[in-house]
């Protein structure tokens, strides 16, 4: 399978939908057809928030990802976070459950965000892991193996659409990309 290489390394890249997300949306459905990964896609307006895209994409049955992009304290690591929609995240609480100490969990700046995964704020999402050659750590909210879905969705590699994929292929995915979940339950503590 080929991975992603460094054109967008340079971290220059407009913000929203452009050409540019279209071809890293091709990419990333070849990738997912190489691994024979059945997805479904609909296409909805550009959205930026949960609270944006929900009304778009809630007659879809399944687990909806909220989706953080986050560093430590001395930019030493980077953290992709994918909860279920409505969960909330305390960083700190987060920060200890993942042995970085409490506070220095933050989030990353656009320019890290880009020149990681390949996409700008609005646009996060795990599916871009394709594009990271394991610099990032993925958390991975245990509601989306745990909760019965039948299909868990994510934007690919564009705010302006939503995938669907079967959880185990999405894990399938993620560990073809070179990375190895941390599973962490979210709960009112996290």
């Amino acid at each position: 399978l080929r991975r992603r290489g460094g054109a967008w390394g340079d971290g220059q890249r407009s913000t929203g939908s452009n050409m540019a997300d279209g071809e890293l949306r091709r990419e990333l459905e070849e990738y997912l057809q190489a691994l024979n990964i059945h997805f479904t896609c609909v296409e909805h307006p550009e959205v930026f928030t949960v609270e944006e895209m929900m009304p778009h994409v809630e007659h879809l049955k399944g687990g909806h990802s909220k989706n953080l992009f986050l560093k430590d304290k001395k930019k030493k690591d980077f953290w992709l976070v994918t909860v279920l929609h409505d969960r909330q995240v305390n960083l700190g609480d987060l920060a200890k459950k993942l042995s970085v100490g409490s506070g220095n969990l933050r989030f990353a700046d656009e320019a890290a965000l880009l020149e990681k995964l390949h996409v700008a704020q609005g646009c996060v999402t795990p599916l871009a892991l394709f594009c990271d050659k394991g610099s990032v750590k993925f958390v991975l909210d245990s509601g989306f193996l745990e909760g019965g879905h039948e299909k868990v969705y994510f934007h690919p590699m564009t705010n302006s659409a939503t995938m669907g994929i079967k959880p185990d292929d999405f894990l399938t995915f993620v560990k073809k990309t070179g990375h190895e979940p941390i599973i962490i339950k979210f709960d009112e503590h996290c």
